[in-house]
């Protein structure tokens, strides 16, 4: 991993980061690299409850903040920000208002790495949003003041439309915070942690290989795409 000045999370909801970058995060912060999360919501309108429930559609939100809260110190993020947007709605945000809200944080951050979505390649709307929100911000930084910007795709598409990821980051060392940082997110993970046990136990290869791997696609700007197909 590239040494960084200070690295921004940018995802939509709890628990987004714990699946595919939590690794990379625990990492950074090992490094003594300071990492940042905005979460734009606090997946109030997640459909588990927990199996069994033990949450309800009003309890929710405060169940979730403290699982993003407790992933977070797992991680080692202190600075963890959580923007207020309501769930399932980012994709309805005013598009420049939401860059503007990232620009902010950029501004004040100054950092050398930014990671997000891919848009075009996450699936969720609010995934969607949340990538094209941070790569307007982006835009809108003199070119040779840009952060990198590294993005995850997990669209069934991504491969062939994006080539093979540029950015592969070996998370073998901390896996153990990795797995800690999902179970936090209980409410949305238990089952499938659960389901993990066995997997586990007898050192599954394709689950090992998944958490100890994760993986990011530089962020391909407009005139790069068209230069590299001439």
């Amino acid at each position: 991993m590239e040494k960084e000045r200070q690295v921004l999370v940018v995802f939509p909801h709890p628990d987004d980061e714990a699946f595919g970058v939590s690794g990379t995060i625990a990492s950074y912060i090992e490094s003594g690299t300071p990492v940042t999360y905005a979460c734009l919501t606090l997946g109030e309108m997640g459909r588990n409850l927990g199996n069994p429930p033990f949450a309800t559609r009003e309890s929710l939100p405060q169940i979730r903040k403290k699982e993003l809260q407790d992933a977070a110190a797992i991680l080692g993020i202190k600075d963890l920000r959580m923007m207020g947007l309501r769930d399932k709605t980012v994709e309805f945000e005013d598009d420049e208002k939401l860059a503007g809200k990232i620009s902010k944080i950029i501004e004040e951050l100054n950092p050398s790495l930014i990671i997000t979505f891919y848009p075009g390649y996450s699936v969720h709307p609010d995934h969607e949003a949340t990538g094209r929100a941070v790569v307007r911000a982006v835009a809108k930084i003199p070119k040779d003041q840009q952060p990198k910007l590294y993005c995850v795709a997990f669209a069934n598409n991504s491969l062939e439309a994006l080539g093979e990821p540029n950015i592969y980051h070996d998370v073998t060392a901390v896996e153990d915070k990795k797995i800690a940082a999902i179970k936090a997110h209980r409410s949305q993970t238990e089952s499938m942690v659960a389901a993990w046990a066995e997997q586990l136990q007898n050192q599954d290869p394709q689950l090992l290989g998944w958490i100890r791997q994760e993986r990011f696609w530089l962020y391909q700007w407009p005139q790069e795409k068209q230069r590299s197909t001439d």
